[in-house]
């Protein structure tokens, strides 16, 4: 979703940075799949519950350029600054038009950005209707799967979780003169395929079923993409970013499609569904056969985001919340509801530049790599969002034996510990150097009113129990 609503600047925490030695995919558990054990939270051969959030822009695959001369995405660098940020997941994106015109944002200064390369090759005969030759579907840019491949495998190098975006609706919809500007439409293609079969100049059907020869042309591409990162433990799928409400059936039919062909292959990864925008529901999402899905705002996942699911690892993603938005406040309350957040990030803002305001930018980006660093630090594994032993109502908890605890809008918060006997270390998280403070000890067996020594908002509690009396 690519809409601007600025969110209320919040007080500015220090810039983390990681010390995380490099991955080798050698070292690496295996790939990523759901589990029984701690349901909403992938894991792996390790069984540990291992919890995803990052932060993730345009660009990050395909370049988007005013002009082909320009400065094209420093990808490396990308990776440093991730792996600074102690960031574990992003989504790899995917653009299937020819270009990027900005208007369809709405920005002040509109742009048309050059977007290359693409999956199929650029062979001609004939020029497409941008003046570049036509593309031949039936064969593919090299270049693009080599990039793929690569990306892919620095991310894991780095033991960051990359989802592969194999489509992207949203533009499709949205961007002035979008069909004219899709590989599928006929005059663009030297295959004569024409992906807008009812003739309305949208072809926003290319992601429904009913066009043989479309979907023949997909569902090569997807085998393509599967052949290319197959063999990487740090791979995800996404089947499409915003897509229309009538693109669920097709969108099943390709999350069952990456299943049978994995099947046939060394690994196996999890599959997502996104936020069908304008006007999808959650429950599409929610019914599909998916692995994980990121919703849209209904049922306070902005605000009071609804605990866990218990079959599918939920990833709010700002993207689809608000467009580009959310605070810092939202990262906690995600993450304390067993969510995975996740931030759609201006980054150096040269797709689209007018909403960044650090003001509010770096407090969400800070707060992503801080839950992080606290999701390592305790055993994540047993722990289950509780919504009544806190007054403050946020809450993870490892039932008599640990609870993480965060207060939104308040200093001071109450733990019911009533029935639970023993002696806790409570320790406060302090937002301005990334520690936890030294833990004071209380017993167990009562109420713990606690309040915070830091003059901050977002503040997190810790309590763990003593192995001994």
């Amino acid at each position: 979703m690519i809409r601007y609503y600025l969110s209320h600047a919040l007080l500015p925490l220090v810039f983390f940075i990681s010390c995380e030695k490099s991955v080798s995919e050698k070292d690496s558990p295996g790939p990523l799949r759901n589990s029984t054990d701690h349901p909403g939270y992938f894991t792996d051969d390790s069984g540990k519950a291992i919890y995803l959030t990052g932060a993730h822009t345009w660009n990050n695959l395909v370049d988007m350029v005013a002009d082909e001369t320009d400065e094209v995405f420093d990808y490396p660098e990308y990776m440093t600054w991730m792996k600074q940020r102690n960031y574990n997941f992003f989504r790899l994106w995917a653009w299937e038009l020819m270009n990027w015109d900005t208007r369809g944002n709405n920005e002040t200064e509109a742009r048309v950005l050059q977007v290359f390369p693409h999956p199929w090759k650029r062979t001609g005969p004939g020029n497409a209707l941008d003046g570049k030759p036509k593309f031949d579907l039936g064969t593919y840019d090299e270049d693009y799967f080599e990039r793929l491949k690569e990306r892919v495998g620095m991310a894991g190098e780095s033991g960051i979780y990359v989802a592969v975006m194999l489509f992207e609706g949203w533009g499709l919809q949205f961007s002035p003169n979008a069909f004219e500007n899709h590989p599928f439409h006929p005059g663009n293609n030297i295959n004569e395929v024409n992906g807008d079969t009812d003739g309305d100049g949208s072809g926003i059907e290319i992601h429904t079923l009913g066009n043989e020869r479309v979907m023949a042309i997909q569902e090569a591409y997807v085998r393509k993409v599967i052949e290319t990162v197959n063999e990487s433990d740090f791979v995800l799928y996404e089947i499409a970013n915003e897509c229309h409400p009538s693109s669920t059936d097709w969108q099943y039919h390709m999350i069952n499609l990456i299943r049978k062909l994995e099947k046939e292959m060394p690994k196996q990864h999890p599959v997502g569904m996104t936020f069908q925008y304008k006007g999808g529901s959650n429950q599409a999402l929610f019914e599909s056969p998916a692995d994980w899905i990121s919703p849209n705002p209904e049922n306070g996942y902005r605000d009071d985001p609804p605990a866990r699911h218990d079959s599918k690892a939920v990833i709010t993603d700002t993207d689809h919340l608000w467009g580009i938005g959310g605070n810092s406040t939202w990262v906690w309350k995600s993450f304390l509801r067993g969510l995975n957040p996740i931030f759609m990030d201006p980054y150096d803002q040269r797709v689209l530049s007018g909403s960044y305001d650090p003001e509010w930018v770096e407090p969400l980006r800070k707060s992503l790599g801080y839950s992080r660093q606290i999701a390592d630090s305790i055993n994540l594994t047993y722990m289950v969002p509780d919504t009544v032993i806190s007054s403050s109502a946020y809450c993870l908890a490892d039932q008599g034996e640990a609870f993480l605890v965060f207060l939104p809008d308040t200093v001071t918060v109450s733990v019911d510990l009533e029935k639970i006997q023993g002696i806790f270390e409570c320790s406060w998280f302090d937002p301005s150097n990334g520690e936890f403070s030294q833990a004071e000890v209380r017993d167990g067996g009562e109420i713990l009113v606690m309040t915070t020594p830091f003059n901050t908002r977002d503040n997190v509690l810790y309590l763990k129990k003593l192995d001994h009396e």
